[in-house]
């Protein structure tokens, strides 16, 4: 290849990444809406309002308000329920029977610590360990 090809490759590959450089790091994320919005309309006698519509407390109340008014005009379609797909799921649930003797009373105890012997430590005088590697099993 020539070096001027070579040249205009390189060129634009590096455009190319300090546009993704640019895209990815820099670019702030579009705004995006509240969840929530506000209700305009009839006010309801609830505390905090007036029946002249007087904000007689704080903001929030006006926000809780208007999300409460919010929740109020949710429907939901139940139609999901009488769906033959929905119809047909069947329970199949599995009763786990416990039979006592699993793990340990306390299992953060260090090794060694019964039930009863909560506040003693392990003996931590043992002999070390032979030279084959292999420690003794402390129970």
């Amino acid at each position: 290849m020539s070096s001027k090809i070579k040249s205009v490759i390189i060129f634009v590959s590096i455009a190319l990444v300090v546009i993704l450089v640019y895209v990815f790091f820099f670019k702030s994320a579009p705004k995006q809406p509240a969840l929530t919005s506000t209700v305009t309309g009839g006010t309801a006698a609830l505390p905090g309002i007036s029946p002249s519509g007087a904000n007689l407390g704080t903001d929030v109340n006006q926000e809780f308000l208007a999300l409460l008014l919010n929740v109020k005009k949710i429907q939901l379609n139940d139609s999901i329920f009488t769906d033959s797909a929905f119809v047909t799921l069947r329970d199949s649930t599995i009763t786990l029977i416990s039979e006592g003797n699993e793990g340990r009373p306390n299992p953060f105890a260090p090794i060694g610590v019964d039930e009863g012997d909560q506040n003693a430590l392990p003996n931590t005088s043992q002999a070390p360990p032979p030279s084959g590697g292999t420690s003794p099993i402390v129970q």
